[in-house]
């Protein structure tokens, strides 16, 4: 009886299979390996891109990073932390500046927020309105 071989290889993904997985454009992702913010993504015989799991894995971070405000300067660094081998502190502390950042942020954004729900139901709860807005 025949037993099935294992699959010793890593499943890789093309760059057209990493972007439709990742949700970003392929010229993204090349742009992101240009700026060494991923990667280094290996390359098939042909020279092709491979990304593997851990390439997607990563390609996640830097999306939700990306969410959370995080422009390119920033992505760089962070990269470069990691790549450095840097003590967990250093990336701790890079991580909470950019958290408290965030957060500030988010504050601006929920008092905006109520001006909005405020002025809506200011003006909801109105039959006329005056000339000039208030």
């Amino acid at each position: 009886m025949n037993s099935p071989k294992l699959a010793t290889a890593t499943m890789t993904m093309t760059i057209a299979e990493a972007s439709a997985s990742s949700g970003v454009a392929p010229d993204a992702l090349r742009y992101y390996e240009r700026e060494r913010i991923i990667g280094p993504i290996s390359r098939d015989a042909a020279g092709h891109r491979r990304f593997t799991s851990s390439d997607i894995a990563w390609i996640g971070v830097v999306t939700c990073l990306r969410d959370a405000g995080l422009g390119i300067s920033d992505l760089r660094v962070f990269a470069k932390i990691l790549d450095a081998e840097t003590a967990p502190a250093d990336r701790m502390e890079f991580l909470r500046d950019r958290r408290e950042a965030l957060q500030a942020r988010r504050d601006g954004l929920t008092r905006a927020l109520s001006v909005l729900d405020d002025k809506i139901e200011y003006y909801g709860a109105r039959r006329s309105f005056p000339a000039s807005p208030v």
